[in-house]
């Protein structure tokens, strides 16, 4: 190692036999099946924020913020160079890392953290410079130190990412064009915090959704495809009151209709404006984040059917998003937390607030830990509401032995779902945990766990049983690197559920002893052909139940050479017997349930070829289809919640909306292919060509082959679009201009 005013220098001779290491070509961040070398800082030397940078034998780099209650984030990004040259004895490696990718405070003397790690893909065997004891305490506490860095001084640090992005879609022989340009800026604004903003925000380019059909009370979640909002978030993500698909995703609101109207332009989503993240800590390990978006009025044109004219509707105001962030860290091991995230519309729109303190301790020899969470939530739509939820944590861990006993509440109004994701509140459980981990090698095993966990579930208002669940694990990996794993669930007794009938918590539907077992193979991705496969069947031990449920998935695994791999997958679900809510009309305030079968079939095509670390050629496919048939006459939910057949209500008489059929036939078709081309350090050229169909029909007596044929029958939307990104680091420019 060695360092001058701009810069840490590293140069690494890993020996090995060159039969021995293993080098495929990835995309950044993807460690594929590789050899890497690891290079770990950091420079406030508090063992909990550490600065991760990986060199694979492939020449691909991946980095890496982590800290012990997030992790490693892999969304988050600098800008540093490697090279890597083979040698006929092992391998060298060389890093240049500048200090513009370190956050760190100006000091004579200074301190730093330090680690390396060196992983062999072949066995998965990993070691380190500083030994570490993988029973206990996360692993910045076992970090060397680095000193003798004399007369560095923090640079400025401001990078500019302006782009330029062109696209056009096709899709009902329309054709839209756009242009667009925009900047991304990373600046610090003292030597250790941090803004991040995007001006003129373009995601033309993320990913798609893994869209299922969703027939349950609560919404389906999605990741994060955007990267502004996966870069650097780890502060934000504290306490799981920010969920960032909220900014910028559909309307709050629907038009109020009367029954000759009609919404002509309801979008999914609504434009983002800018937004902003403002994140660090000091060298006193306190901290700071602020982050907030803005997004634009939307407004919808309603059109009435008699008149045929339109009026236009504001279904979105102009809102603000922001969350602020204080925490301090201390002992190496323990954090406290204050955050608060608000949700401001214009006008009389729903606004909220949600404020939490958060505590994490653990103990000097760090095998025993303490998390307390208090939450308040306030909104102010037609009255103003505020909610409580309180998490309380204790356990062991450390050791191959580990237990926790946890308490989880909420009452009925707390809801942090404006900024945040919630799936339910009105909760009263208890729970715990019990586990066992190997972490020496047997004779057939490199690892195994086994867990087993109990929930005891009540409601807060009112105040009644809910449920309990058993649950336990087994999984291990043997010698040849192939792991396998089983689990089960058990709800014994009856269970009460409130939430399906949805009807604020005033009825409930019960099952009795379900049952779920589901095991699973996933074999050594090392060699040409790795499997990946599953099963799982569930039931109901209930003799007034015919429910069976059935899940399969496949997913053969081809690694033709180091540049080509290629993925696929099959999953396929049968449910019969399945009951649940039916959204009619009843006339006299019935909750109406039915019986149904439903099959689900999605198939999956990923595949990469990287020419080199910086050139690559990916494909993603996915086609998801699911049909849901009920039989002929529906139930009505009864007091003690069971279910009465109805001798009024059926598939051709659901009350007030004759016409109503549950039936569904849902189809979906994703096809992403990209190009990319990494030509500057930080700087990227990306081409993408995807195609998108979907079909929603009542034809759920369709088989595959006929669905199919119905789906490429609907419109299909063919887009193009072209990216160009370019880093610019104002030192340079600073260079340039002293040099002329």
């Amino acid at each position: 190692m060695t360092y001058d005013d701009s810069a840490i220098y590293i140069a690494a001779y890993l020996y090995d036999s060159t039969n021995d290491i293993m080098t495929q070509f990835t995309q950044r961040d993807n460690f594929g099946q590789s050899d890497f070398f690891g290079m770990i800082f950091n420079p406030n030397n508090d063992a909990q924020n550490n600065t991760e940078f990986f060199v694979f034998s492939s020449g691909t780099q991946a980095d890496a913020v982590e800290s012990p209650n997030n992790g490693e984030d892999f969304g988050w990004n600098a800008v540093w160079e490697s090279s890597v040259k083979m040698q006929p004895n092992g391998w060298i490696v060389e890093v240049k890392i500048p200090y513009r990718a370190l956050r760190f405070a100006q000091q004579e003397d200074p301190t730093w953290g330090i680690q390396f790690h060196r992983h062999f893909r072949k066995t998965r065997a990993q070691s380190t410079w500083n030994a570490v004891d993988v029973t206990k305490g996360s692993i910045g506490l076992y970090n060397g130190e680095l000193t003798g860095l004399k007369n560095i001084k923090p640079p400025t640090r401001l990078n500019l990412y302006p782009y330029a992005s062109y696209l056009v879609s096709d899709f009902k022989d329309e054709t839209d064009q756009d242009i667009a340009a925009g900047l991304d800026v990373k600046y610090g604004i003292t030597e250790n915090i941090t803004l991040d903003a995007t001006l003129i925000p373009d995601f033309s380019q993320a990913g798609f959704d893994n869209v299922e059909l969703n027939l349950g009370p609560f919404e389906q979640q999605f990741a994060e495809q955007r990267q502004f909002f996966t870069e650097g978030v780890d502060l934000f993500n504290k306490g799981n009151l920010f969920y960032s698909r909220r900014v910028g995703d559909a309307p709050s609101t629907y038009p109020n209709t009367a029954n000759n109207e009609q919404v002509l332009d309801y979008p999914d989503k609504v434009q983002l404006l800018n937004a902003i993240k403002i994140s660090g800590r000091t060298k006193n390990s306190l901290g700071i984040g602020f982050f907030n978006a803005i997004t634009e009025k939307t407004n919808v044109n309603v059109l009435n059917t008699v008149t045929n004219k339109t009026r236009s509707e504001t279904v979105e105001p102009l809102t603000n998003y922001n969350i602020m962030v204080l925490d301090q860290q201390f002992n190496k091991n323990s954090s406290v937390t204050l955050i608060n995230t608000n949700v401001t519309r214009n006008n009389d729109f729903r606004d909220a607030n949600v404020t939490a303190f958060l505590v994490d301790l653990i103990n000097k020899s760090n095998t025993y830990g303490v998390i307390g969470q208090i939450k308040m939530s306030t909104f102010n739509d037609s009255n103003q509401e505020t909610g409580f939820s309180s998490t309380l944590g204790f356990g062991k861990n450390s050791g191959n032995f580990r237990y926790s006993l946890l308490h989880f509440y909420a009452d009925e109004n707390y809801n942090p779902n404006d900024l945040g994701i919630l799936f339910r509140n009105n909760y009263n459980n208890f729970g715990a945990e019990l586990s066992y981990r190997s972490f020496k090698p047997t004779k057939k095993l490199n690892n195994y766990f086994i867990g087993f966990s109990g929930e005891y579930n009540r409601l807060k208002n009112p105040n009644k049983y809910t449920g309990v669940e058993i649950s336990g694990e087994f999984n291990a990996t043997n010698k040849k690197l192939h792991s396998f794993g089983t689990n089960f669930e058990i709800n014994p007794g009856k269970q009460h559920d409130y939430f399906e009938p949805r009807d604020n918590f005033n009825s409930f539907f019960t099952t009795k002893n379900f049952l779920e077992h589901n095991a699973w193979i996933s074999s050594n991705y090392n060699t040409f052909f790795a499997l990946d496969a599953g099963i799982t069947y569930a039931t109901f031990l209930d003799s007034n139940r015919n429910f069976h449920f059935t899940n399969f998935r496949i997913s053969p695994r081809f690694k033709f050479n180091s540049k080509f791999l290629l993925v696929l997958g099959l999953e396929q679900t049968k449910g019969k017997g399945d009951q649940g809510y039916v959204n009619g009309q009843a006339i006299n305030g019935e909750i109406l349930f039915g019986q149904r079968n439903r099959k689900d079939i999605e198939t999956s095509i990923s595949g990469s070829y990287n020419f080199n670390p910086f050139n690559a050629l990916t494909l993603s496919f996915r086609n998801y289809l699911s049909t849901v048939e009920y039989d002929y006459n529906f139930y009505e939910l009864q007091p003690n919640g069971s279910l009465k057949e109805s001798t009024i209500y059926n598939k051709t008489n659901s009350g007030e909306n004759s016409s109503f059929n549950p039936d569904v036939n849902f189809n979906t078709w994703n096809l992403d292919l990209s190009y990319s081309w990494q030509f500057a350090p930080g700087s990227n050229l990306t081409a993408l060509y995807r195609n998108q169909i979907f079909n929603f029909s009542t034809n759920a007596q369709d088989n595959y082959i006929t669905s199919t044929k119905s789906l490429f029958k609907q419109d299909m939307r063919n887009t193009f679009s072209l990216r160009f990104v370019y880093f610019i680091d104002y030192n340079d420019i600073k260079k340039v201009l002293k040099s002329s």
